[in-house]
């Protein structure tokens, strides 16, 4: 028998080397030389939520690396995650920028004791679904709709807002250094496209190559 498991395993771990080596990857930065802006100040439930809480539209360190971008590999199709979870969790949507797949259910919670509410807007303003959080723990799970970008406020906390982009592409966010992968890229030539809250970069054809990865530098303005 353990014979057998270890056969099987060391089948499974072969395969996987096959097809990391008919594949590619891409690797990158994001980086911008743009500052991040003043905190916010809090004007209601400071109890709960703080006097000013970081203003998360441009997340960026003193070497130029940007966060919460997110990278999509148009063409390439890519199987559903794990779920969407959005947080309410002092006076804060987190996380402030996530993904879905097209008409997946997201699930909105929160933490905190107070009236939260979560919006859920496409880019021309439409509302995707409203749903009240009155109390920590309750738990509502609405689905997101087709692809696109879509925008989170709370009605009670105006300042709070998150981001779900909706795709079945590949796709990745970038991290507080600014890194990104995407990995298990069949060979050939694609479009890369890059989307932030706040700042914007052009399209780029990307090359990858079975075996390797491509690396990226790239910045926002």
């Amino acid at each position: 028998m353990g014979r057998i498991l270890a056969l099987g395993i060391l089948g499974t771990l072969a395969c996987a080397q096959v097809a990391a080596a008919q594949t590619g990857s891409i690797t990158g930065t994001i980086t911008t030389t743009a500052k991040g802006a003043a905190p916010v100040r809090v004007t209601i439930d400071q109890k709960i939520c703080g006097n000013e809480l970081p203003d998360e539209a441009i997340v960026v360190d003193a070497q130029g690396h940007l966060a919460n971008a997110v990278v999509i590999l148009t063409g390439v199709k890519r199987a559903a995650a794990g779920d969407t979870v959005v947080m309410n969790e002092k006076c804060r949507f987190g996380p402030r920028v996530q993904l879905a797949r097209p008409n997946a259910n997201v699930r909105t919670t929160s933490k905190d004791p107070v009236l939260h509410t979560t919006q859920a807007q496409t880019e021309n303003g439409r509302t995707i679904f409203n749903v009240a959080l009155p109390v920590p723990g309750l738990n509502i799970s609405k689905p997101i709709g087709a692809a696109g970008t879509v925008r989170l406020n709370c009605n009670t906390h105006p300042w709070m807002r998150g981001w779900v982009i909706v795709t079945d592409d590949a796709a990745a966010i970038s991290g507080a250094d600014g890194k990104f992968t995407l990995d298990n890229i069949p060979p050939g030539t694609y479009e890369l496209r890059v989307w932030h809250e706040a700042l914007k970069g052009a399209p780029q054809k990307v090359t990858v190559a079975a075996g390797q990865p491509t690396t990226l530098n790239i910045q926002l303005k």
